[in-house]
This record gives structure tokens, C-alpha cells and sequence, in this order.
């Protein structure tokens, strides 16, 4: 079970190569043709993966110098252009760090603190042991159930319907 599309767009690749096309009569050059067309298609969004959310900012910061070039020689433009570049300008700037930024920041964070839940530990304090248990436990009960709504379509779960949509579950970007 794996979260991270890169490593699951990988293991499907590496099935589709060394077992399923094998595995696909020769003579059948449709089905030939339609997994080698699978395995191209995914290997293209391999490659694109990484660069999507840079390409969509660029985007954005595009648009928002043609609507700024717009309303300096067009000023009665829809009054909707104005909303949207307000709009796409509080996106993009909230859109400052790169993806691979946030994981990192996510993989430091779960070190220093799995090394701060065992520090207390070591404390010898009963009161805060129980108190650093909990809110670890209370962490995991949380990180568990994103992790099994984000992995809800890989059909895993014997009762899917018990868990709530991963929407539900994530919070809005403000930096809280």
C-alpha cells in the first residue's frame, strides 16, 4: 500500500513491463499495442509528475499578467476580471513552497518529533509519559484515518463505507 504516486506509478510500471506485457500473447497485437500504449502513458506522467504543480503556478502567474496587461489597455473589461486576479493573486501567493518542500518539512517533522516522544520517555515522569502518549496515540488515531480515506480506491479496507471521505479529512492551507 503506498501513498506517494511517484512509487505507485512506478510499481505499476514495473508490473505492466516485467509481468503483464510478457504475459500477453504475441499474436494478440492489440493487447500488445494497448499495454506498451499503458506503459508510454505512464511513464509520460512519471516524468510530468514532478513539474505539474510548478507548470500550473507558472500558469497562473501567466494569466495574471495577461489580465493585468488586459486592464491597462482594455479598463471596462468584465468587472469578473478584477475578482479573479485578486483571486489568483492570493493563490499564488500562498502557493510560495514546492511540494518537495512540504515533504521534506513533513519527513523532519516526523523525525524530531518521534526523537522528542522518546525523550520524554526517558524522563522517567509518569505524568509526562501519559500526557506525550496520548497526544502521540491521539496523532496516529488521526494520521491512520487520512491514510486510509487517501487509500480508500486501492480496495483494501473490508468495510469502506465505515470511513470518511478524504476530503472530509484534510485541512485548509493556512498555515495552521
Amino acid at each position: 500500500m503506498q501513498m506517494r504516486p511517484e512509487i505507485q506509478i512506478k510499481s505499476i510500471l514495473k508490473s505492466m513491463t516485467d509481468v503483464v506485457l510478457p504475459a500477453i500473447d504475441p499474436e494478440n497485437q492489440l493487447a500488445q499495442e494497448q499495454a506498451k500504449l499503458c506503459i508510454g502513458l505512464l511513464s509520460l506522467m512519471a516524468s510530468q509528475l514532478p513539474l505539474q504543480f510548478r507548470f500550473d503556478c507558472d500558469e497562473l502567474a501567466r494569466l495574471l499578467a495577461l489580465a493585468g496587461k488586459l486592464s491597462e489597455h482594455f479598463p471596462a473589461a468584465t468587472p469578473g476580471l478584477q475578482m479573479a486576479v485578486d483571486n489568483g493573486r492570493d493563490v499564488i501567493g500562498r502557493a510560495r513552497a514546492e511540494p518537495d518542500e512540504v515533504v521534506s518539512a513533513v519527513r523532519l517533522l516526523r523525525s524530531v518529533t518521534s526523537t522528542a516522544i522518546t525523550q520524554a520517555y526517558d524522563t522517567d515522569a509518569a505524568d509526562v509519559i501519559a500526557n506525550v502518549q496520548q497526544v502521540a496515540l491521539d496523532s496516529c488515531k488521526q494520521q491512520n484515518l487520512r491514510d486510509r480515506a487517501l487509500l480508500l480506491r486501492q480496495g483494501w479496507e473490508a468495510d469502506p463505507d465505515s470511513l470518511p471521505a478524504i476530503e472530509t479529512l484534510l485541512a485548509p492551507i493556512d498555515g495552521s
